[in-house]
C-alpha cells in the first residue's frame, strides 16, 4: 500500500520538473498581435487615466509585418476608417499590420483643435506596446494621416524621438505655419505656442497629397477658410514649398523645383531624393485630393529606401 504514494510523489516531482523545463524554453517569448479593439490609458488636462482606443487589423503572415498606422481626419471614425481603409487597399492590408486610432473629441492636438491629448505620446505608446507582440516587426513602420490627422503626422515627423518609423504620409495637410516658420521646425509645447526651434530625425521618407483647389488647407499656402487658430484662422505653408523644405531636411541640396518631375492631366508630381520626399499636386481637386491616391502610387512609395 505505501508503493503508490511512493510513486505519485515521484511522478509529482517528474511532472514538475518538465513544466519547469518547458516554462524556462518559453520565457521571451511573446505572444502574436490579434485583430482586434485595444486601449492606451493617458492623463492630462482634459482627462485622468482616460481609456484611448485604437483598432487593428492583423494580416496572415509567416513573417512579422510591420506597422501601418493611419490617423483619420477632425470627425472622423478609427473603426469606420478601418473598415474604408482595408476594403480600398486590400493588398497594402495584406503588407502590413494595419492600425488606427482614434483621436479625442474626434480630432488631434493640432495649435487650436478641440482636443489637447497628448497625441504623439499616445503614438509612440501604441508602437512601444505592439512591437512586443512576435508577429510584429520593430522597423519600417508607416505612419499615413489625413487633414487634422496628416497635421499630426507632420507634428509628430518633427519631435519624434522613436526611430521605429521609415515612411510618413500627408494626405491635404502640408505642414502649417505653426510647425514651420520658414526658418526652423518648431516643437508643439505643453502650451501649443510652438516656439521651441528643434531638428527633425533624418533618413525617412515623407509623401504628401494636396488638391490644387482646397480651400480648407490652401495649395499654396496662407490662411485657411475654416480652421482656427491662436490668432484667426491656422495659416500654411505653401504646399510645393512644404515638400521641399521636407527634401532639404532629409539631405537635398538643390534648389526648390518651379516645374514637376512628371505631369498627367490628373495630377502633378514632384519628386526629391529619388523619389524618397514626393509631393503630388491633384489639379482638378479640393479637399478631397486624397480620393485619387492608388494602391500603385502608395507601393511605389513605399517601396522607396530612406535617404
Amino acid at each position: 500500500m505505501l508503493l503508490l504514494p511512493i510513486l505519485m510523489s515521484k511522478f509529482s516531482r517528474l511532472f514538475h520538473f518538465i513544466a519547469l523545463l518547458i516554462g524556462s524554453h518559453l520565457v521571451g517569448f511573446a505572444s502574436e498581435l490579434q485583430s482586434g479593439s485595444y486601449t492606451i490609458n493617458q492623463d492630462w488636462s482634459q482627462e485622468q487615466d482616460y481609456e484611448r482606443s485604437y483598432f487593428v487589423h492583423v494580416s496572415d503572415s509567416e513573417e512579422p509585418l510591420p506597422l501601418f498606422i493611419f490617423l483619420h481626419g477632425n470627425g472622423g471614425n478609427a473603426e469606420k476608417s478601418m473598415q474604408g481603409f482595408t476594403r480600398r487597399y486590400k493588398e497594402l492590408s495584406k503588407r502590413y499590420n494595419m492600425v488606427f486610432a482614434q483621436g479625442y473629441l474626434k480630432s488631434w492636438n493640432i495649435v487650436s483643435e478641440r482636443s489637447q491629448a497628448p497625441d504623439r505620446e499616445f503614438i509612440e505608446a501604441i508602437v512601444t506596446k505592439l512591437t512586443e507582440y512576435s508577429n510584429v516587426k520593430d522597423s519600417d513602420a508607416v505612419l499615413m494621416g489625413s487633414s487634422n490627422g496628416a497635421a499630426l503626422v507632420n507634428q509628430f515627423a518633427i519631435e519624434t524621438k522613436l526611430d521605429n518609423f521609415s515612411h510618413y504620409i500627408t494626405i491635404v495637410s502640408q505642414l502649417n505655419a505653426w510647425q514651420h516658420d520658414g526658418t526652423a521646425f518648431k516643437a508643439k509645447g505643453s502650451d501649443n505656442n510652438y516656439t521651441e526651434s528643434v531638428v527633425p530625425l533624418k533618413g525617412k521618407c515623407l509623401m504628401n497629397v494636396s488638391g490644387a483647389n482646397d480651400k480648407l488647407v490652401p495649395y499654396a499656402g496662407g490662411p485657411s477658410k475654416g480652421i482656427r487658430a491662436k490668432d484667426g484662422k491656422l495659416a500654411f505653408v505653401d504646399a510645393e514649398r512644404s515638400a521641399f523644405i521636407w527634401a532639404q531636411h532629409y539631405g537635398y541640396k538643390g534648389e526648390q523645383f518651379s516645374q514637376p518631375s512628371e505631369s498627367s492631366e490628373e495630377m502633378d508630381v514632384f519628386s526629391y531624393l529619388d523619389g524618397a520626399v514626393v509631393h503630388y499636386k491633384m489639379k482638378t481637386r479640393a479637399h478631397n485630393a486624397g480620393g485619387a491616391l492608388t494602391e500603385v502610387m502608395l507601393f511605389e512609395f513605399l517601396d522607396q529606401s530612406n535617404p
